[in-house]
């Protein structure tokens, strides 16, 4: 069968029983374990993917949450990693359904009376920041020129030898700063809350050391290749990968949870998207108790708390221009940006958080019936915290779009320990797969050069709990899968064209 006679509208699958034996399987089928089966199916040999819901997915999916025809994102939205990503951009996706939508401006961070955006070369944004313009360029600009050097190895284990020194010292140093301080630096309004924005990603207290990672790492993407977003929904990302490793002759299994290593088929290689408690759980006892310990001590994040939306029109900004992104940050100030993160990290739900919200109905008319749109906004809590933060996400809304809850169809809010609930591994609503301070970042989930591997033969993790971390970019998975090529398979991994 030839890939480019291949149609995902055409295309059927039937129902079959696994066979007795795989060279690989690979347990969740979040982006981490579809690209690692995806990397071994590709070299050749025999995947089956285990999935205990019954659909594809993880973290990219997508539902009718609140009406029917109302098309909302249950978890990731917007995707600028999986655009980045050096492993999507070698797969062939495209011819299975996905159609990437970049918006105008990558982001949008309204402030009292206007709002400063992302969009374009550094030198379009650094413009309109007026006395912070030089500095803008000078932190920006030549980490977004070598993009395609840098981000390779950003998503990869800290613990490597670099390719791109120069590009990696250029980055590391303002890196390793606290985003406050990174942000601080700056003179302007609009260039502070603009970084502020950006580190919010962190899900970390902005005084925490190497919360400017993020923020340069985002920043540059922005710039790099936008903020994009897949038409009809996260599904597509996760069904495209689905509907190449088929084509692959790749097998999934849905609807089945596995909570033991016997549960599975024999195979010479094990791949878990898991993090390590539920890695814990389906390892038991065979794993030695130092590491086994080790994993009990990994540590997860902040919680999120998130509201889905139906409108009967687009959110009236209060600065029109916020209509050009298809991600907005709203919190206001640096200042106010910092204290919302920083009571979150002392335990506390934010009076005014710092809200992320995607509005990608504006830009894909897949997503809400004609003249209707969707919109997807959370903040940050502590994790576990069980309680309706629904007003205060409202109130921020409201603030920087007068009239917002009149357009307001209907709501559908998410807890955290809801989260938890719909994938165990989010644990407390940690959607980031651990934590990311600065020994998360370095030991993920232990201090290892090849921090995949467990001590059993065979069995690797790829989860968000292993480098480069959470996103919708794969590369767990694929570091994880091209290990178990070299161990298992005395394989040499390949690389193929980037698209």
């Amino acid at each position: 069968m030839s890939l480019s006679r291949w149609s995902p509208q055409t295309a059927s699958f039937p129902v079959r029983t696994h066979r007795s034996r795989y060279d690989a399987v690979v347990v969740g089928t979040g982006p981490g374990g579809l690209a690692a089966a995806v990397l071994l199916a590709r070299h050749g040999l025999s995947v089956a993917v285990f999935e205990g819901q019954d659909t594809v997915g993880g973290g990219m999916r997508s539902a009718e949450l609140t009406l029917p025809g109302f098309v909302h994102d249950v978890c990731s939205a917007i995707h600028p990693m999986g655009v980045a990503s050096p492993w999507f951009r070698q797969l062939p996706l495209e011819r299975f359904g996905l159609e990437w939508i970049t918006p105008p401006a990558a982001l949008a961070h309204p402030l009292e009376g206007r709002a400063v955006l992302l969009e374009g070369s550094v030198e379009h944004t650094a413009r309109t920041l007026g006395a912070d313009a030089a500095r803008y360029r000078t932190l920006m600009g030549p980490l977004s020129e070598r993009w395609q050097s840098l981000v390779p190895e950003l998503l990869q284990p800290l613990l490597h030898l670099p390719r791109d020194l120069p590009g990696l010292v250029r980055f590391g140093l303002p890196a390793l700063l606290p985003a406050r301080a990174l942000a601080g630096a700056f003179r302007t309004p609009e260039a502070r809350a603009l970084l502020a924005g950006l580190a919010g990603h962190t899900v970390m207290p902005l005084e925490a050391p190497a919360t400017g990672a993020i923020t340069l790492m985002l920043g540059l993407i922005g710039h790099a290749v936008g903020w994009p977003l897949p038409r009809g929904g996260s599904q597509a990302i996760a069904d495209a990968l689905a509907g190449y490793l088929r084509f692959l002759g790749g097998e999934i299994y849905t609807g089945a949870p596995v909570a033991d290593l016997t549960e599975l088929p024999p195979a010479r290689a094990v791949l878990l998207d898991l993090v390590p408690r539920g890695a814990l759980k389906v390892l038991g006892h065979r794993l030695p108790s130092a590491y086994a310990r080790q994993l009990e001590a990994y540590r997860h994040g902040a919680g999120v708390f998130k509201v889905d939306y139906a409108l009967s029109a687009p959110v009236p900004w209060a600065s029109p221009e916020v209509a050009r992104a298809g991600t907005v940050h709203l919190g206001g100030s640096l200042e106010e940006i910092a204290r919302s993160e920083r009571e979150v990290g002392l335990g506390r739900a934010p009076e005014r958080p710092y809200v992320l919200v995607a509005q990608q109905s504006l830009f894909d008319d897949t997503r809400a019936p004609d003249g209707k749109h969707t919109l997807w906004a959370y903040c940050h809590v502590p994790g576990g915290f069980a309680g309706d933060l629904t007003e205060r996400i409202e109130a921020q809304i409201e603030r920087f779009a007068p009239g917002f809850r009149d357009t307001v169809l209907a709501r559908r809010a998410t807890t955290a320990p809801a989260f938890e609930a719909y994938n165990p591994n989010y644990v407390g609503g940690d959607v980031n797969g651990g934590s990311s301070d600065l020994w998360q970042l370095l030991a993920r989930p232990t201090l290892s050069a090849v921090p995949y591997r467990t001590p059993l033969p065979g069995v690797y993790l790829c989860s968000a709990a292993t480098p480069p971390g959470g996103g919708v970019h794969g590369m767990g998975g694929y570091h994880a899968a091209r290990h178990a090529l070299r161990d298992v398979f005395g394989m040499r991994p390949r690389n193929w064209p980037l698209r």
